[in-house]
């Protein structure tokens, strides 16, 4: 597989954004400079991230999020 990102991701299996071979790989994600490892779902050419927000999950079980605004940047860990 290339380091080539892709421009949107996700780590919930039910997104059409959803890539399990690369996210076991590993992906980083800097967001306004400082790296989130609580990132639930990027987009590069918006600008934003979604973050989970402590453990609060809701009435589905998944992770309650945020979407922040602001500069994006990803790598692959390994």
């Amino acid at each position: 597989m290339s380091d080539t990102l892709p421009d949107r991701l996700s780590v919930n299996p039910d997104s059409q954004y959803y890539n399990e071979e690369l996210l076991t790989r590993g992906i980083g994600v800097r967001f306004k400079g400082v790296e989130k490892t609580n990132v639930e779902e990027y987009c590069i050419s918006e600008g934003w991230v979604r973050v989970a927000i402590g453990k609060t999950v809701d009435r589905n079980g998944n992770p309650l999020t945020m979407k922040l605004s602001g500069p994006v940047e990803v790598w692959v860990k390994d």
